[in-house]
């Protein structure tokens, strides 16, 4: 079983606590996207935020993913911190699957071979719109924590894993059962992982689960 180092001192002593780049890459809209870039190596994976987040949300998960040999680049969707981009004053119309294909061009030109991307809630589903819009061969595997599979589910073909607590709910009522319909429109391979609890995408982070979710990436992004 692979083993992977979860804790902020196994990233100190890999040597990893401070490696960080900043960047900034347009989108193919004329869009600008600003972003983090943590670790080295040729396996990329790309971080998109939820509704209620930003880059720096990723920063523990990133510096955890890095020591495991990713180089990671999360990055804000237009309208969030310094980057901006065509209808960001409106996020649930905006072409953000856009900002979320830039950066995996970014890592893709910077020398990854393979580029997977997470996705939280709204960018979840950004993920998998990109997915679903990227030419064969630039997105590797996607990881949904709490999102629904995009707009065209049944094209979402790359492998993807999602991640969801049993009574994650919103003002409008629980989403697994709102999400599940969509989910069994994707084709194989996929995964289901739901959890106890009632948190919400990346606020499982913040919970006594974190590290399952954690590991449960790990294992994903990790699989050959």
């Amino acid at each position: 079983m692979p083993f992977f180092r979860l804790t902020l001192t196994a990233l100190a002593l890999a040597g990893l606590a401070s490696a960080q780049d900043h960047v900034s890459f347009a989108t193919q809209d004329g869009g600008l996207i600003y972003a983090d870039v943590y670790g080295a190596g040729d396996r990329g994976v790309v971080l998109a935020h939820g509704g209620r987040f930003n880059k720096e949300s990723w920063e523990k998960q990133a510096r955890i993913l890095a020591a495991n040999g990713f180089r990671v680049l999360a990055f804000d969707f237009r309208g969030f911190g310094q980057s901006r981009g065509p209808g960001q004053a409106d996020l649930f119309t905006a072409p953000v699957q856009l900002d979320v294909l830039a950066a995996v061009r970014y890592l893709r030109k910077s020398g990854a071979k393979a580029v997977s991307v997470v996705g939280g809630s709204f960018g979840g589903d950004a993920a998998a719109n990109a997915a679903i819009q990227a030419d064969p061969g630039e997105i590797d595997r996607v990881v949904l924590l709490a999102a629904a599979p995009g707009d065209q589910p049944e094209k979402f073909k790359v492998p993807k894993l999602l991640i969801i607590a049993r009574d994650d709910a919103n003002d409008d009522g629980p989403r697994l059962p709102k999400i599940r319909p969509e989910w069994e429109k994707v084709p194989e391979p996929k995964e289901l992982i739901i959890l106890d609890g009632s948190a919400h995408a990346q606020f499982l982070f913040q919970t006594n689960q974190g590290d399952r979710v954690m590991r449960e990436i790990l294992r994903f992004l990790s699989a050959r």
